[in-house]
């Protein structure tokens, strides 16, 4: 797996879910978050790391990283160092894993409730 333009080196996630908590709806402008999880991975950067910029939500543990040049979520180490967050959408690869979890459900937009009915366009509305 590699970021846009590879950036970084593969990576093993022990976890991968889809967050409806409010934040993660702010942060990704959508109706959740994707993203995966490791406490062993480590991002080798090979480009680009003097664009990555940084942002912590005050008070709380929320965080995101972002490509200042094109601004594409990137993979953030958080929780001091202990955990690396890597958004899922982020990487040029398919992912060979199904999400373990949708978390914080509770949470969820309103519009997003029973969407299975909705059509199925493979491509861009005309």
């Amino acid at each position: 797996m590699s970021l846009r333009r590879g950036a970084i080196r593969s990576l093993a996630f022990e976890q991968f879910f889809l967050c409806h908590c409010g934040r993660c709806q702010k942060g990704t402008g959508s109706a959740h978050g994707a993203n995966l999880f490791s406490s062993t991975a480590k991002v080798t950067w090979r480009t680009g790391v003097a664009n990555v910029k940084d942002y912590v939500v005050p008070y709380t543990l929320h965080a995101k990283s972002f490509c200042s040049t094109c601004g594409s979520a990137v993979p953030s180490v958080q929780i001091n160092g202990t955990l690396l967050v890597v958004p899922a959408g982020s990487l040029d690869n398919p992912i060979d894993v199904r999400p373990d979890a949708h978390i914080c459900f509770a949470s969820r937009a309103t519009w997003e409730r029973e969407l299975e009915d909705l059509p199925k366009i493979d491509a861009l509305p005309t």
